[in-house]
């Protein structure tokens, strides 16, 4: 399903070794926009590669109530699978996050965010590279920011001064993907990028951080 599964260029390998996305963001100066709780749920946004990946790992986080797939960070509006496959959208993958701050932290979720990927792949995560599966994690207010930066040096400290490839961006905007994608590990679990990828990727989170997972994750 996953078109970049299949692109073997070498121009794009080259571009995926460039400077972070992070250093051109055209949102990046914007005022973050706060979204309101939900039923006592707060919202966090972040972008790490495939969504389908992405939305299964919070789903199985304690405290996490829901995770959905869409798209955030760029230029257009009503962005689809399709236009922000293009590149051209400015868009990447993101999921929703619906959480309990009574039982989980954004610092936690933060956490969460840096142990389920290649904290210094430009461009992507595992065979998916584009911008479109670019790394953003998403702030909506000063403290928020304020969490995101402090992990941002603990990484460093691990991988070296500026070899975190993820964006921080002040977010504006999330757009629902389309219903095929909601859900996508679990309900198409023998598909051969969920098997080949989405798993794997999930078990590694899943052995990094047992006492975050929920009793019921699969």
């Amino acid at each position: 399903m996953k078109l970049s599964i299949i692109i073997t260029s070498l121009a794009l390998a080259i571009s995926c070794q460039s400077k972070p996305y992070k250093q051109n963001e055209p949102t990046a100066q914007l005022t973050p926009i706060q979204t309101q709780t939900q039923d006592g749920l707060a919202k966090a946004y972040f972008a790490s590669g495939c969504f389908w990946c992405v939305e299964a790992i919070y789903e199985s986080v304690e405290g996490v109530k829901e995770s959905i797939s869409g798209y955030s960070g760029g230029h257009t509006e009503n962005p689809t699978y399709e236009s922000s496959n293009t590149g051209r959208t400015g868009h990447a993958e993101a999921v929703e996050i619906y959480y309990d701050p009574a039982v989980v932290s954004f610092a936690t979720l933060v956490d969460v965010y840096f142990g389920s990927q290649n904290v210094t792949q430009v461009y992507g995560q595992g065979p998916d590279r584009g911008s479109q599966y670019r790394s953003i994690i998403f702030y909506q207010n000063e403290k928020e920011k304020e969490i995101i930066l402090q992990k941002v040096k603990e990484q460093e400290k691990i991988y070296g001064e500026g070899k975190v490839a993820a964006s921080i961006l002040p977010f504006q905007k999330f757009w629902r993907g389309e219903e095929y994608h909601q859900n996508y590990e679990r309900l198409h679990p023998r598909s051969s990028y969920i098997q080949n990828v989405s798993i794997p990727r999930l078990r590694r989170f899943q052995k990094k951080f047992p006492h975050l997972l929920k009793e019921t994750a699969h």
